[in-house]
């Protein structure tokens, strides 16, 4: 029975240690709260993460560590690079091998559907943090002092996700309120739904060719906003959408004083263009076949139901 290391229990790392521990895996979630769920195979702890000598000490003897975490969105230049350089070192000095959760930031703007061998040319502060992150793991990697690999999603939905589309479009429209989206509503989307992010986690962990580069984790859809925002609405039983645009300048006003909204105009190129991540390789080389749509959005309904 091996032992894997989760750093971060938002939705998809809470998603991946449960998947790891059904299969009988022995999981040590770190959070800095100790939160998390609750299984008879997964040991909660409490720690910060940033803090490399205690990252090192529960990561000891475990077989793989995975980067699950995300600071506050807002504050990524300042705590994500002592972060992902803290979990870095311990799988370093640990000899776990290491698998990252990342998404398409590093990118750039690309106008094709985007593959893991697409450049990376950030465009974005955030964007950039992301790139580095990955280039400083895999030197790592080259340099032959630990294995790496990086799975990237695009915009994440299911149950209990904080995600542009989530906060934005599903809140209101489960609670049947007016949505103002700031990108098109009728661009194709892709979406990765945050199960199928965890079993690419694992199945990469588990295959031997996956180190050293990236893997896309097949969407469930490639619809457009409106679309989307339509089918929620319905596997909820809420009434019609009523969908809006908003603009820059109306963006820019919530984003003075809401500093998370304030972070996302360096990032509309993902959502006033078509926006399509191809996993083809992935789907090809880990057998990962996406969830159905419907069904993610079913999830999303009934947790929507369960907190009225």
């Amino acid at each position: 029975m091996s032992l894997h290391v989760i750093v971060g229990a938002g939705a998809t790392g809470s998603a991946t240690a449960r998947l790891l521990a059904v299969a009988g895996e022995r999981v040590r979630l770190v959070t800095r709260r100790g939160s998390g769920p609750v299984h008879e195979l997964i040991e909660r702890v409490a720690a910060d993460a940033t803090d490399t000598g205690r990252l090192i000490e529960v990561t000891r003897g475990a077989a793989t560590v995975f980067n699950c975490a995300m600071p506050p969105y807002d504050r990524w230049p300042a705590l994500f690079p002592p972060l992902a350089a803290a979990v870095l070192a311990a799988a370093e000095h640990t000899g776990a091998d290491y698998v990252m959760l990342g998404n398409t930031y590093g990118y750039g703007p690309v106008e094709e559907a985007v593959t893991e061998n697409h450049p990376q040319a950030p465009t974005s502060v955030k964007g950039r943090v992301r790139a580095q992150i990955w280039q400083d793991a895999h030197a790592a990697h080259e340099a032959g002092r630990v294995r790496v690999t990086e799975v990237r999603a695009s915009d994440f939905l299911g149950a209990g996700v904080y995600s542009p589309f989530t906060l934005m479009v599903g809140a209101q429209v489960l609670a049947g309120s007016p949505v103002s989206y700031p990108g098109d509503l009728d661009a194709p989307h892709s979406w990765t739904y945050t199960g199928d992010a965890a079993r690419t986690l694992i199945a990469v962990a588990r295959h031997e060719q996956s180190w050293g580069q990236a893997w896309h984790v097949p969407s469930t859809s490639e619809a457009p906003a409106r679309q989307l925002a339509t089918r929620l609405a319905s596997a909820a039983n809420a009434p019609d959408p009523q969908l809006g645009h908003m603009t820059g300048s109306e963006l820019a006003e919530i984003g003075r004083t809401n500093s998370v909204m304030a972070e996302f105009p360096e990032m509309l190129y993902l959502y006033d263009r078509p926006n399509i991540l191809d996993a083809s390789y992935t789907a090809k080389v880990l057998d990962i076949t996406p969830t159905p749509i419907d069904q993610v959005l079913a999830e999303m309904a009934a947790e929507h139901a369960t907190a009225a």
